[in-house]
């Protein structure tokens, strides 16, 4: 992504994040803290079923990233890599590999990679002069351990760093989770993620926040029908997540007298709560692929457009198993410009041994 550069640092800061945060920018104006692609999923699994921790136990080390509850010893030996194409030429990777030691426990351990290209340079006459590059990086381990045959815990620890031209920012953080499995085959998953702070700034000055928030989760694999069902309610520590567009999209304010139109009550009540809900499911044929899909509805609601709103808000996605390897790929419509790709490769090297 080549770009030319003669802005201030703040300037260039606000424009990297407006374009790496473009499902959120709109959502978030002000910002609720650094380090925000610590919510961006690079699983397509995740992505496919909303982007949020998932309440799935079926030893998939994919999703032990959102929810480290979910780690447990069938994870062993597990190995995963992921890529996405996002907007621009932006590119996001990772790496998971899962290990048992025993009586320590089972651990999953992650490398993150997000690279936002190559910029320029430029004196005040716009001569390129040099190049410089923007990226994130966060290293993960994870740990989890199943209490009983109902209940298990887990939690990351996530060292994150970016690097942006010659500024640098590190920080720890902490995801911690626990998951309960009924009798009748519910399983319920609670997550507080992204607990922690900047250990160094860009610039000198106090500590910036982590973008923290709290999942509750739920799903069941259907006794008669090979679907699952799953739905996670977003955002636990906030209840209004309602975004006042000043650029008026909906047309609510009066062009004469410049009053905005307001919902009633029960209007606002039914939004508000649909904003912290996301709506997915898996569609299981035969025993080496799945179809997968969501629905956000706050997603929609802060990135569509009236005229046009197409898509935006859902995802979707395919698994599909190929001997030893099980290859995912998804897209998710943030908003009618395009559609992220992700696409995932993971493999148990235990099964090579068989």
């Amino acid at each position: 992504m080549q770009k030319i550069i003669t802005l201030s640092l703040s300037t260039f800061c606000v424009m990297l994040t407006t374009l790496l945060f473009l499902p959120e920018a709109k959502a978030q104006v002000g910002g609720r803290g650094t380090y925000d692609f610590l919510n961006i999923a690079v699983s397509p699994r995740v992505a496919a079923l909303g982007g949020n921790a998932l309440p799935i136990n079926d030893n998939d080390v994919q999703l032990t990233a959102f929810n480290p509850a979910l780690i447990n010893q069938a994870m062993h030996n597990q190995f995963s890599l992921s890529y996405v194409d996002y907007y621009a030429d932006l590119g996001f990777s990772n790496v998971q590999y899962g290990r048992n030691f025993g009586n320590l426990g089972n651990f999953v351990g992650g490398l993150h990679y997000y690279n936002y290209g190559t910029f320029d340079y430029a004196d005040e006459a716009g001569n390129r002069t040099n190049t410089f590059n923007a990226a994130d990086y966060v290293l993960s381990l994870g740990w989890g351990r199943q209490l009983d045959s109902n209940f298990s815990i887990g939690a990351n620890a996530k060292f994150a760093a970016s690097q942006y031209e010659s500024y640098n920012s590190f920080g720890l953080a902490v995801d911690v989770a626990g998951t309960y499995l009924s009798k009748t085959g519910w399983l319920f998953s609670l997550t507080a993620r992204n607990i922690g702070s900047e250990l160094k700034s860009y610039l000198p000055g106090e500590a910036s926040t982590m973008p923290f928030s709290m999942q509750l989760g739920v799903s069941k694999r259907l006794d008669h029908v090979p679907f699952r069902l799953i739905l996670i309610y977003d955002h636990l520590q906030k209840w209004d997540l309602t975004y006042d567009d000043p650029i008026d999209l909906k047309g609510r304010i009066d062009p004469i007298t410049g009053v905005k139109s307001e919902l009633n009550g029960a209007e606002k009540f039914a939004d508000q709560l649909m904003r912290h809900f996301i709506l997915g499911g898996e569609f299981y044929i035969g025993k080496g692929l799945v179809l997968r899909g969501s629905y956000n509805y706050k997603r929609r609601q802060e990135m569509q457009i009236p005229d046009k709103l197409a898509m935006v808000g859902f995802a979707w996605g395919v698994g599909v198993k190929i001997s030893k390897f099980q290859i995912n790929y998804s897209r998710s419509t943030f908003h009618v410009v395009g559609s992220p790709n992700y696409i995932s490769i993971s493999t148990d090297f235990d099964s090579f041994k068989k």
